[in-house]
């Protein structure tokens, strides 16, 4: 599948993965138009996630990651050779703490089909 046909896709489950999280929260709301989201709620929302910028220049990649939140992130490149015989490689898993910037690499040795970057919580 193509680059482009993978954001494709990726942009519709994401669509549909809002809307079935969105439509109950519409439905309850109309239902009951007296009630309000409490404090509660807003408290257990915690922003989490680094930023990943990736590049592709030939054979190699290349992925700033710069976590602004307070919580650490675990961030772990992924690339997709583009020839068969080419081995595809995930990245050892990197900590990026509070306020901080790290720096990805990796390479095939020919063509890059595709490269991303992979969060989890620590």
């Amino acid at each position: 599948m193509r680059p482009s046909n993978r954001r494709a896709a990726a942009f519709v489950l994401a669509s549909v993965a809002v809307a079935g999280i969105a439509a109950p929260a519409v439905a309850q709301r109309a239902a009951d138009p007296e009630q309000r989201p409490t404090k509660k709620v807003a408290e257990k929302v915690t922003l989490f996630g680094s930023t990943c910028r990736t590049t592709i220049e030939g054979s190699r990649v290349v992925a700033y990651c710069h976590n602004p939140f307070p919580e650490s992130d675990l961030v772990q490149l992924h690339t997709e050779c583009d020839r068969w015989w080419d081995i595809d490689a995930d990245g050892s898993p990197v900590e990026v703490g509070p306020a901080q910037t790290v720096r990805l690499t990796d390479r095939c040795w020919k063509e890059v089909r595709a490269a991303w970057v992979s969060h989890h919580r620590m």
